[in-house]
């Protein structure tokens, strides 16, 4: 049960709304009534910034924790309530910041003295309130700060934002600079210290770097690529729970590798990390190709070497090799073997990921042992043979 539900009412969501939820809902008013879009309407730049700092509090999950036990009023005061009958904003001035003149707080308010904020509004209490209440920063920074980190897949709610915007991000928007919509995961960052008390000082507001990508590398024989496995791993993540305390608990993760997986490959694993401020880390598997005795891997090809001495090369040989699947191919060859020659085999290489059912060739070179010495007479006979 939330004390107030005034916030959530300014994005029509409902105090049990998830993040993406909040989101989405932002998104959607700030699109509809940013005063870029509604130079003809001054209202609109009003709406603007009440949805805009509606969602700077509820898309904090410990402000919007501190709203919902204790209400905007206290939140704004920096964690102190005002006596019963008192104006909480007596000691502000200016009034009631801009943007939430709508809103009934219980404290006996004046019909007047209610102007308009400007875009950044700043709040010291009398005498009664907290040493550091909370800053909001401006609806512009706020709505850029989201646009930066909005970098899923849009939806029916975005169909005019590239017309709004242009092509190029949000470089036709006014005092933005122009500033691209970022492409990694990017949350809102606390304007908390890190020692966790959200009154324990203030500041202006500044932006979350990307949540963080860990990779590991994940080294797989060639049997494994060839074959196709899961590999379970066992990973540590460090938390926060309930009450801000941070812990490690252990994970068991399955890492799927499709038969014909190359390395470099990456098998990736959201928001199963570390949690951070701006979220909870992501993790990539790198797949590395363990060394082979008997094969060398080129793409979707196998490469087996043969080593041949001179007189093999030239009178002819037989072999026996096991391929990758540990079948048996017999070769034989009756004449001369030249140096750097080579056989191909197709289908009988790596499985070819993206075409199921198809496989690459089997490669077999032919290295050829020359003599580091001869006599006299060997050089003779083999002038008089050659």
């Amino acid at each position: 049960m939330v004390k107030e539900t005034k916030l959530y009412d300014q994005l029509s969501v409902k105090p049990d709304a998830t993040q993406d939820e909040i989101k989405k809902a932002y998104r959607k008013a700030a699109l509809k009534w940013h005063p870029d879009k509604n130079k003809d309407n001054p209202a609109a730049s009003e709406k603007f910034k009440e949805c805009s700092q509606a969602y700077e509090i509820l898309s904090d999950p410990e402000k919007r924790k501190t709203y919902d036990q204790f209400g905007l009023e206290f939140l704004l005061r920096g964690g102190a309530a005002p006596p019963p009958g008192e104006n909480p904003f007596a000691g502000v001035q200016g009034g009631v910041p801009g943007g939430f003149q709508g809103f009934d707080f219980s404290g006996g308010m004046p019909s007047g003295g209610m102007p308009g904020g400007a875009r950044t509004f700043h709040f010291s209490t009398g005498g009664n309130g907290g040493s550091n209440p909370f800053n909001f920063s401006s609806p512009e920074s706020i709505f850029a700060e989201f646009m930066r980190g909005s970098a899923g897949p849009a939806d029916d709610d975005d169909h005019d934002i590239n017309a709004f915007f242009g092509r190029g991000g949000m470089g036709g928007m006014g005092g933005m600079g122009g500033m691209p919509r970022g492409s990694g995961r990017t949350r809102m960052r606390s304007n908390f210290p890190s020692g966790g008390d959200p009154f324990a000082g203030s500041g202006p507001r500044e932006a979350t770097p990307d949540v963080t990508t860990v990779e590991r590398a994940l080294p797989l024989s060639l049997e494994e690529l060839f074959t196709g496995v899961t590999k379970k791993m066992k990973i540590k993540r460090k938390s926060f729970d309930d009450t801000g305390k941070r812990t490690t608990t252990d994970q068991v993760l399955e890492v799927p590798i499709k038969p014909g997986l190359k390395k470099g490959s990456k098998i990736k694993f959201k928001g199963v990390g570390d949690q951070e401020e701006g979220g909870k880390q992501d993790l990539h598997f790198i797949v590395e190709e363990k060394p082979h005795p008997l094969f060398t891997r080129d793409g979707d090809n196998l490469i087996h070497t043969i080593d041949l001495d001179l007189k093999e090369a030239l009178t002819g040989w037989k072999r026996t090799i096991t391929t990758i699947d540990n079948k048996q191919l017999n070769i034989e060859k009756g004449g001369p073997t030249g140096p750097g020659s080579s056989d191909t085999y197709p289908s009988l290489g790596m499985p070819i990921s993206k075409k199921p059912g198809e496989r690459g060739n089997f490669i077999i070179k032919y290295n050829i042992k020359f003599p580091t010495s001869l006599t006299a007479r060997q050089k003779q006979q083999l002038k008089e043979i050659l």
